[in-house]
C-alpha cells in the first residue's frame, strides 16, 4: 500500500506512488559474506516479503469498500517493511563494497518510513494531510534510488562506445516525451499556482515519474537483450511503479483507498528489493562490448526516435505540455547527432581500444612514426610491457576479472606517464609506450616506476591480486629507426626480463640468439608436456628420530631428447611465462600418484609431497581435481602432501583459508616450503590449516659456524613444535648439521648429506640397500660381545 500525495492536484491527494531504483552489475569491492546463517536470513526475508505481499493484495481484492484495520493498516505497513529487511539482509552480506545496494536499501526504508507515518496520521476515511513530512520520505525515495541508479549506470558504461551512450540517451528522453504528453494536464494543473508548497511537491512527482521512465528506456537501451533476469526484476519493478502512478495522477479526486492499485506499488517495491537481494549475489559480468552491435539493443532508440518524432507532430495539431516538446526536441536533436558525426565517432573508435579506452595497436602504429619523425636526431625509447602469469588469472578466475584487471593495468600506467607519452594496449595483456626525447636512464626510471605502480595490490570481485610486469626497452635511433625493429627488439628484451626475473631489461645484441633460444626451447615445451619427456625424481625425508623414510619429495626434471636432464630452473620460468603450470602440475600429479600406487603394491607405501606454485594455486578447482585423482586410483588421501610457498599464504590469505581447509578436510597435508624466506607477517601460521613447515636451505647450510643462526634454527623449530606443526630442514648437506639438527629436535631432514634426487628406481635400490643395512645392523647388536672398557667402537657410518 502506498498512501501517497496528489500529484494532479493541490488538494489534499490520498496516496503517493512511484520510484524507482537503480541498477546496475557493479564490480565487487567488498567482501562476499555467505554462511549457513546468513542465508537463512536472507531466505526468511524474502519469503516473509513474499506472502505479506501476496496476503495484502487477495486482502484487497476480497474486503469491501470500507477501510479495513488489518488490510489498509497492518499488512499495507508489513509488506512495505519486508522488503527493507530484504534490502538489509543484502547490504549485511556485501559490506561496504556495493554502495547502490546500501542506497537502494535507505530508500526502501524512506518509503517504509513515509507510508507509516501517513497510515498513523490518516483519519477514519484513510485521508492525510498533504503536504505532509511523508512527502520528505516519498521525495527521498525517488531521490536516492536515482543515486543509486546513476552509479550503477555509470559504472554500466563505462568504456562502452559513444553509440551506446547516445543509444541510451534517445531511449531516454523519447520515453520520457511520451509519458509528458499523457501527463499533460497534470502539468498544467500544477502550473495555475506555482509558488505554493503544495503545487511544487505535486509537480515534483510527474517529474520524478519521467525520470523513473527515462530509467527504463536507458536501461533497455545500454543492456539490450543480455540484460539477465535480474534487470529485468528492476525493468518490471519501475514499469509497474510508473504504470501506477500514471494511473492514480489521470484519477484525480476520483481515486479512492483500499483498491487493487494501492497493491501495485507495494508489487513495485517487492519486485525492486528482489532485484536489490540478486544485485548482492555474485553473478557473472556481462561483456559491455557486444551489447551495442545488437538488433534488439537498436530498437529501444529507434522506437524512442519515431515516438519523439510523433510528439512534435502531434504538438502541431493539439495542445501538449511544453515539457513534452521540450524533451521530444531533445530527442530529435540527439537522434541526429550519429548522423553528422557519424565517420568522426567510427574513427575515434577504429583507434580506441574497446576494453581500456587507450589507442589500440592501429593508433599507435600511426602515431609512433610522427613522433619519432618531431624528435629525429634525439634519443627515444619504446618501451614493451607484458603481465606476468596473467593466463593463470584468466583460467582460474575467468575472463571477466581478467578483463577488469586489465582496466585497472591502463589507468595506472597512464598515471606515471608524462602528457605527451603514448600509451597503447596492443592485445592481450601487452602495453607498449613511447617516451620521446627519452634517454635510456630516463627509460629505466619510467620502467622502475611503472612496474612499482603495478605491484600494489587490486581488489577484484572480492579478490586481492597482486601482479608483477616485465618491460622490454628499446633505443631510437641506435637500435631501430622504424617501429617494426624497435617493437621486435623490446620483444626480445621483455622475454630476457622474464626469464632472469629482473622485471626490466635494454636490449642488446645478445638478446637476438636468447630470443631464439626461448622460442626454440617453449616448443618443445609443449611437445615434452604432452610427450613424457618430464620425469620425476625423488629426495627422501630421513625421520631424525628413528631414521626411518616414509616420505618423499618428487622433484621435476626434463629428459631433453638431445640436451639430456635438464633441472627445473633451466625451464620451469619459461611454463610459468607460457602459461603452462597448470598443464605441469597435472603432469606432475599424474606420474607422483602412479608411483605411489607401485610402491603400495610393492609394500612399501611412501608419502609423496609435489611443490604447487602459487599461480596453481590460484585454481579454486584444484581441490577437487586433486581427489578425484587420488580416488581414481583407490589410495589413501593420506598418501599425497602439498607444498607451497608463503608468496601464495602471504598474498591472499583468505583465498588461501579456502583451498587449503578444502585439501586438509581430503586429508592432504599441507607444508610450507622455503618457511622463513617472506617479509610478512607470521600469523598465517595460527590461521590457516598448516602441517608442517619447510626451513630453507639458507638457514641450515650457515648453522655449523655462526652461533647466532643455529640458535636461529633452534627457535624455528621450537616455534613450529609449539604450534603443533612438524619441521622439515632440507639442504642438509654435512654430518655436522644433521648431528645439530637432531640435538635442536628436528623431525625431518633431507640433502645431499642423506640422498640427492634419485629416479623411482634408483630411489627403491637405496631404500633397499638402508634396510638390508639396518637389519645388518641390529643383528650385529644382538650377537655382538661385550666391549671391554678403554676398547674403541667404530662410529656407524653415515646414512
Amino acid at each position: 500500500m502506498r498512501l501517497r500525495p496528489g500529484i494532479l492536484h493541490v488538494t489534499p491527494p490520498l496516496r503517493r506512488g512511484t520510484r524507482r531504483v537503480a541498477d546496475r552489475e557493479a564490480e565487487r569491492g567488498g567482501p562476499a559474506m555467505t554462511g549457513g546463517t546468513r542465508e537463512r536470513f536472507r531466505f526468511g526475508a524474502l519469503t516473509l516479503m513474499l506472502v505479506l505481499v501476496i496476503a495484502y493484495t487477495l486482502g484487497l481484492a476480497l474486503k469491501g469498500d470500507d477501510f479495513s484495520p488489518l488490510v489498509d493498516g497492518w499488512l499495507a505497513m508489513l509488506s512495505v517493511w519486508a522488503p527493507v529487511l530484504v534490502g538489509c539482509a543484502a547490504v549485511y552480506r556485501v559490506g561496504r563494497g556495493q554502495i547502490e545496494v546500501g542506497l537502494a536499501t535507505a530508500a526502501l526504508t524512506m518509503n517504509a518510513l513515509a507510508d507509516t507515518y501517513y497510515l498513523v496520521s490518516a483519519d477514519a476515511d484513510g485521508a492525510s494531510p498533504f503536504p505532509s513530512p511523508a512527502d520528505i520520505g516519498y521525495l527521498l525515495f525517488y531521490l536516492l534510488l536515482l543515486w543509486a541508479l546513476a552509479v550503477l549506470v555509470n559504472r554500466q558504461l563505462r568504456g562502452s562506445a559513444w553509440s551506446v551512450f547516445l543509444d541510451t540517451a534517445v531511449g531516454s528522453l523519447g520515453a520520457a516525451a511520451v509519458l509528458a504528453v499523457i501527463l499533460s494536464p497534470v502539468f498544467d494543473s500544477a502550473a495555475a499556482d506555482p509558488l505554493s508548497l503544495g503545487a511544487v511537491i505535486a509537480a515534483a512527482y510527474p517529474v520524478l515519474d519521467l525520470l523513473v521512465v527515462a530509467a527504463i528506456a536507458g536501461i533497455v537501451a545500454s543492456h539490450g537483450p543480455d540484460a539477465g533476469k535480474r534487470w529485468m526484476l528492476l525493468v518490471a519493478g519501475l514499469v509497474v511503479f510508473a504504470g501506477a502512478d500514471t494511473v492514480f495522477a489521470l484519477q484525480g479526486d476520483l481515486y479512492t483507498v483500499g483498491t487493487l492499485l494501492d497493491a501495485t506499488w507495494n508489487i513495485g517495491v517487492v519486485l525492486i528489493a528482489l532485484w536489490v537481494d540478486g544485485t548482492s549475489l555474485p553473478r557473472p559480468v556481462r561483456d559491455r562490448r557486444a551489447t551495442a552491435t545488437t538488433v534488439s539493443a537498436l530498437a529501444v532508440p529507434m522506437v524512442s526516435t519515431i515516438a519523439g518524432l510523433g510528439v512534435l507532430i502531434l504538438a502541431s495539431q493539439v495542445t501538449v505540455s511544453n515539457l513534452a516538446v521540450a524533451l521530444a526536441g531533445a530527442t530529435m536533436a540527439l537522434a541526429v547527432v550519429p548522423l553528422v558525426g557519424r565517420q568522426r565517432v567510427l574513427n575515434l573508435l577504429a583507434r580506441t581500444d574497446d576494453l581500456t579506452g587507450l589507442r589500440n595497436r592501429r593508433a599507435f602504429n600511426a602515431d609512433v612514426p610522427t613522433r619519432l619523425a618531431a624528435v629525429e636526431g634525439r634519443t627515444s625509447a619504446l618501451l614493451l610491457l607484458d603481465l606476468d602469469r596473467f593466463k593463470e588469472v584468466n583460467d582460474s578466475l575467468g575472463h571477466d576479472v581478467g578483463d577488469r584487471l586489465l582496466i585497472q593495468v591502463g589507468i595506472r600506467l597512464n598515471r606515471q606517464l608524462r602528457a605527451g607519452d603514448l600509451l597503447a594496449r596492443l592485445g592481450g595483456d601487452e602495453f607498449a609506450i613511447l617516451l620521446t626525447d627519452s634517454a635510456r636512464e630516463d627509460a629505466l626510471t619510467v620502467a622502475v616506476k611503472l612496474r612499482a605502480a603495478l605491484a600494489e595490490p587490486f581488489i577484484l570481485e572480492g579478490i586481492t591480486l597482486q601482479t608483477s610486469a616485465s618491460v622490454g626497452i628499446s633505443l631510437y635511433p641506435d637500435q631501430g629507426k622504424d617501429l617494426t625493429a624497435l617493437l621486435r627488439k623490446a620483444d626480445m628484451a621483455m622475454y630476457k626480463a622474464k626469464t632472469s626475473r629482473g622485471g626490466h631489461h635494454v636490449y642488446d645484441s645478445d638478446d637476438d640468439s636468447h630470443g631464439e633460444t626461448r622460442l626454440r626451447t617453449l616448443a618443445e615445451l609443449r611437445l615434452a608436456l604432452t610427450d613424457e619427456q618430464l620425469v620425476l625424481h625423488y629426495q627422501p625425508k630421513v625421520d631424525l628420530g628413528s631414521g626411518a623414510v616414509r616420505d618423499v619429495e618428487a622433484l621435476v626434471r626434463w629428459n631433453h631428447p638431445e640436451r639430456g636432464l635438464l633441472l627445473p630452473d633451466q625451464f620451469v620460468p619459461i611454463i610459468e611465462e607460457a602459461g603452462l603450470m597448470h598443464t605441469l602440475t597435472q603432469v606432475v600429479l599424474r606420474q607422483a600418484l602412479d608411483q605411489a600406487v607401485l610402491w603400495q603394491a610393492q609394500g612399501h607405501p611412501l608419502t609423496i609431497a609435489v611443490n604447487l606454485s602459487a599461480s596453481s594455486l590460484v585454481d579454486t578447482e584444484l581441490p577437487d581435481r586433486i581427489g578425484a585423482m587420488i580416488a581414481a586410483r583407490d589410495l589413501p588421501s593420506s598418501i599425497l602432501a602439498l607444498e607451497i610457498t608463503e608468496e601464495f599464504l602471504l598474498n591472499d590469505r583468505g583465498r588461501a583459508r579456502g583451498i587449503l581447509t578444502r585439501l586438509r578436510e581430503q586429508d592432504i597435508r599441507i607444508s610450507v616450503d622455503d618457511f622463513g624466506t617472506g617479509y610478512s607477517s607470521l600469523a598465517y601460521l595460527r590461521d590457516l590449516p598448516i602441517d608442517e613447515l619447510k626451513l630453507d636451505r639458507s638457514f641450515v647450510f650457515p648453522m655449523a659456524g655462526d652461533a647466532r643462526a643455529a640458535t636461529l634454527v633452534s627457535s624455528t623449530i621450537a616455534l613450529a613444535h609449539s604450534l603443533g606443526l612438524r619441521m622439515v630442514a632440507e639442504g642438509v648437506d654435512s654430518g655436522a648439521a644433521y648431528d645439530q639438527l637432531v640435538g635442536f629436535g628436528c623431525d625431518f631432514a633431507q640433502g645431499f648429506h642423506l640422498s640427492q634426487p634419485l629416479s623411482a628406481a634408483e630411489l627403491d635400490t637405496w631404500l633397499a640397500d638402508r634396510r638390508v643395512a639396518d637389519t645388518a645392523s641390529a643383528h650385529a647388536c644382538e650377537v655382538a660381545p661385550a666391549v671391554p672398557p678403554g676398547d674403541l667402537v667404530a662410529e656407524p657410518a653415515e646414512v
